[in-house]
């Protein structure tokens, strides 16, 4: 069995939808498990229709809800009775959000859950109809969550032993269609695992059934050496490990989701990075253990819309618990840091979501003076050489001559090395970088752009 999950864009149209359907055809005798995002742009559209709901424009919530049933009918196709019972379910939800005037976690989870809970039904019936013998699957029967709505976690023993018992006979016998992004709670409510969980529902799922492996669908061909949308040109990497993929995706490889490979390493199971609109090429293949490459790194990262945070405080000389103060703080606010980085009386930290952060300087504000630094941006160097290469960081920092370095990140991991950056200086830095270490590729690793 394999799991062939397929994001937005691989199902926003009919088009799309009829080249998924010859895709998961080819691979019919390998018993697929097909796992679907929301169509298109859906799930921004929902969470926007809820939001003039809770606004008290009732009407305009309502209109917008008719606009996207009509684009999920054109572009879906013919679609049966269950679409049009999930859209009076959403009317009715979109009623009820107008009179309570209040958009709660477990109201986004649940008005969000429809993008993936109607894309799954189009496609399984475009399978029905181009003669693949699919059946549809609600995902919230598998896939149990704690009851954190908008980023829930999965409860993996209740997970895996239903995917096991239930799912994995099913689809030994059928192409099984399902929706990521979706489960629900132990009391059965509908929980979400935050933007970008289809991939993490794709592997969950993976590692329940015991896939041989996982395909994650997109737009791209495999992972690049660097983001397209910063820099063209980026060539396509073969093959790389886990930990390596996991660097990637927690600093900004949008390709894949950071949580995505915590199942396939446990499972051992291996994660394709495919192209729905090319599926002729080989991708980017995800294995355990590292590959050998004779560049120094294997790609660039990058996280824009990035928050320093710089605290000062003279008390911190010579005394212990300081950083603790601090990281209590951000644990009681529920926020991430990504990078830190201190002296004897000063702490730099970064954030990539500040809606808290004028709570968390007040607070701070206490006991150390607070700066902050907005629109920064996160450069991660990734690739297993790191560790074990002397210079690197100076060949680095000589290729970004003229560029201010704002926070620098080594030794933390053997696998990236990682900086601050201006936002406005993001470009210019990863063109520099990418021209210095990924002009000599080595072809048993890479597939140099055309």
């Amino acid at each position: 069995m394999i799991v062939m999950k397929f994001g937005g864009s691989s199902v926003e149209s009919a088009t799309a939808i009829d080249r998924v359907a010859s895709i998961v055809r080819a691979r019919f005798e390998r018993h697929p498990v097909v796992v679907v995002s929301a169509m298109g742009k859906t799930t921004n559209r929902l969470l926007a229709i809820a939001q003039s709901a809770v606004s008290g424009d009732r009407d305009g919530a309502l209109k917008q809800l008719e606009n996207l049933k009509r684009y999920t009918v054109d572009e879906g196709g013919s679609v049966g009775g269950k679409v049009e019972e999930h859209f009076q379910e959403l009317e009715e939800l979109v009623l009820g959000l107008s009179v309570l005037g209040e958009l709660t976690p477990r109201s986004i989870d649940a008005i969000s859950s429809y993008g993936e809970r109607l894309s799954s039904l189009i496609v399984s019936e475009a399978f029905r109809a181009k003669g693949i013998d699919a059946i549809h699957q609600d995902s919230r029967d598998y896939v149990i969550t704690d009851d954190r709505h908008t980023h829930a976690s999965p409860i993996y023993p209740e997970t895996y032993a239903r995917l096991s018992t239930r799912l994995a006979p099913l689809a030994r016998e059928n192409v099984v269609v399902m929706g990521g992004f979706i489960g629900s709670t132990m009391k059965g409510v509908t929980s979400t695992l935050g933007r970008g969980g289809s991939d993490f529902s794709a592997s969950l799922i993976g590692a329940g059934i015991g896939a041989e492996e996982i395909q994650i669908w997109t737009d791209v061909d495999g992972m690049l050496t660097c983001d397209p949308r910063i820099l063209a040109g980026g060539h396509r990497v073969k093959t790389m490990s886990f930990a390596e993929a996991a660097e990637l995706a927690y600093f900004g490889a949008k390709v894949l989701h950071p949580s995505t490979v915590l199942p396939a390493v446990e499972k051992n199971i291996p994660v394709l990075i495919l192209n729905s609109a090319r599926p002729e090429v080989d991708g980017t293949s995800i294995v355990a253990e590292s590959v050998p490459c004779r560049n120094l790194f294997k790609a660039i990262a990058c996280k824009q819309d990035i928050t320093s945070v710089h605290i000062r405080s003279t008390r911190m000389l010579m005394a212990h618990g300081f950083l603790r103060r601090i990281f209590e703080v951000f644990d009681r606010f529920e926020t991430p840091v990504d990078m830190i980085a201190t002296s004897e009386i000063s702490v730099s930290l970064t954030i990539d979501n500040p809606c808290h952060l004028d709570n968390i300087s007040a607070e701070l504000a206490h006991f150390s003076e607070v700066s902050v630094e907005q629109n920064q941006a996160i450069i991660s160097m990734v690739g297993d050489n790191i560790g074990t290469t002397s210079g690197i960081a100076g060949r680095v920092f000589q290729a970004l001559n003229g560029t201010n370095i704002r926070m620098i990140s080594q030794g933390a991991s053997n696998l990236n090395l990682s900086f601050v950056v201006a936002g406005p200086d993001l470009q210019k830095a990863v063109a520099a970088l990418h021209g210095e270490f990924f002009s000599d590729l080595d072809p048993a690793v890479f597939e140099r752009k055309a």
